[in-house]
């Protein structure tokens, strides 16, 4: 499908008067959209293996389904597919990567992994302009066998998991000052039981000492953040990081929250959670994903759960207060389609929260004029919205519409098949 560039300008023209009869400009949402940058997950390019063990078998409760050709199988080729979704995304975006995509000759111990098996990644991201999250890889190891690590009871493989946070936060210190933008390092880790247990304090006591030893030291470049889980596979009935513990830890240590819109139940949706933490918070992380029935992370589509969160970061004025990255993994379908659909269904919803009429429903709200803001919130859901992202793309000189999946059926037959 080709889309003409006058029909795209002529669409824009006419969606742009909608939104200014409701007070709404364009123009300033496209230019605030332009600022937010994504931090797109290392991890879909090669369904979470990464290159510390290759065709090692996943641990800690993470599953990826699918065998579609073209997986990414080095370092090198992870970047050139990353180049591709970046080219078809409007605006500069972020890296989130973990500990697991180092490279290194020889085989190197997590807990002593350093800047210099990561400066390849610096290198890449500075060329292009990248800022850099980072990770460390609490699973998919002999000492997360058992399904826990910093938690761990017996001390020696607890401490090897708190050197191995140690040596991350470096790493993402190292990251936010060679880039000039600081780097997220994201703690999470897989501890639980599958059934019952008969004491969930101790757990809590070891993970809160061993958190405390990992963020000891004050870094200038990094920002740290916690993720909570309800549960996970092997984690059924009992998972030691939960919200509760994560949230008075953070609030405490003065560090990020992290919401995965995949880890709490099925019913939940991290959306509601937003503007109470923004009081107690200075900042979050957000992790976009999408769960079907449990955690399963499923590729971020244009849903009602995408677009509340995003609501809620615009109505809060929180653009600049929540780190937002994605989280999740797709083996079944074209792993860069994957990421460039997730990515844009975020930019999108994105927009269209930054064009609702905000101090309108604001305000039908305190005169308690409930049925115009509803009348309101159900106009806007048919409001033109697609002739604004069509023109941000176009300004972007990104493709509009499904002209992505050109670039992407080509890329697959020159690169990807030959894998």
């Amino acid at each position: 499908m080709t889309y003409s560039e006058a029909k795209i300008q002529s669409a824009y023209q006419l969606a742009k008067e909608r939104y200014a009869a409701l007070g709404v400009d364009t123009e300033k949402a496209m230019a605030r959209l332009e600022k937010v940058s994504i931090s797109l997950h290392c991890w879909q390019g090669d369904d979470v293996g990464g290159f510390e063990n290759p065709g090692g078998e996943l641990s800690g409760g993470i599953a990826a389904t699918g065998n579609y050709p073209g997986k990414a199988r080095t370092a090198d080729e992870l970047r050139k597919d990353l180049d591709v979704v970046y080219s078809l995304l409007p605006g500069s975006h972020r890296l989130n990567l973990h500990a697991i995509y180092l490279e290194s000759d020889k085989k190197i111990e997590r807990n002593v992994i350093e800047p210099k098996h990561f400066e390849r990644w610096k290198d890449w991201a500075t060329a292009n302009k990248h800022g850099i999250d980072f990770n460390p890889t609490c699973f998919s190891h002999p000492l997360s066998a058992d399904g826990f690590t910093l938690s761990h009871r017996d001390e020696k493989i607890r401490q090897y998991w708190i050197e191995h946070c140690i040596a991350s936060r470096k790493i993402g210190e190292y990251f936010g000052k060679e880039l000039g933008t600081p780097a997220v390092t994201n703690i999470w880790i897989p501890d639980g039981y599958k059934d019952t247990p008969a004491d969930r304090q101790t757990p809590r006591h070891l993970l809160l000492e061993s958190l405390d030893s990992v963020l000891a030291e004050k870094l200038t470049h990094n920002l740290d953040a916690v993720e909570p889980k309800l549960f996970g596979l092997g984690s059924e009935s009992y998972v030691v990081g939960s919200m509760e513990f994560y949230s008075a830890y953070a609030l405490t240590r003065k560090i990020l929250l992290t919401l995965d819109s995949g880890h709490f139940h099925p019913t939940e949706t991290i959306a509601d959670k937003i503007s109470s933490l923004l009081i107690y918070h200075d900042q979050l992380l957000l992790h976009v994903s999408r769960g079907v029935r449990w955690d399963s992370d499923h590729v971020v589509t244009f849903n009602d759960d995408l677009q509340a969160i995003t609501q809620e970061i615009v109505r809060n004025d929180a653009l600049e207060r929540i780190h937002i990255g994605l989280d999740y993994f797709d083996a079944s379908i074209n792993r860069i389609a994957a990421w460039t659909i997730g990515s844009r269904n975020t930019l999108r919803a994105l927009l269209i929260a930054l064009l609702e009429p905000f101090e309108m429903m604001k305000r039908l709200e305190i005169e308690n004029d409930f049925s115009s803001r509803l009348a309101l919130q159900e106009e806007l859901k048919s409001m033109p919205f697609s002739a604004i992202w069509d023109m941000v793309c176009l300004k972007k000189n990104v493709p509009v519409g499904m002209d992505f999946m050109k670039t992407i059926k080509n890329y697959e037959q020159k690169e990807l098949v030959e894998r």
